[in-house]
């Protein structure tokens, strides 16, 4: 995803949109794993993605 293009009222309607699609569709249940399904996911990549920081850091440093 480009930063530069992204509008965030636009990326916050375009999640809610689909947050509301993905919700009608299911039964409370499953509902419910979706969401902690998602919310792992969503806590993992940022895991990652502060990791990844992390590490790039280090090795500028270390230049």
């Amino acid at each position: 995803m480009n930063n530069c293009d992204c509008d965030p009222l636009a990326l916050t309607t375009a999640i809610n949109t689909l947050a509301v699609a993905i919700a009608k569709n299911l039964k409370d249940e499953d509902l419910e794993l979706t969401a902690a399904v998602l919310t792992q996911l969503g806590d993992t990549l940022a895991t990652i993605a502060i990791q990844r920081g992390i590490c790039s850091r280090r090795e500028e440093t270390e230049e």
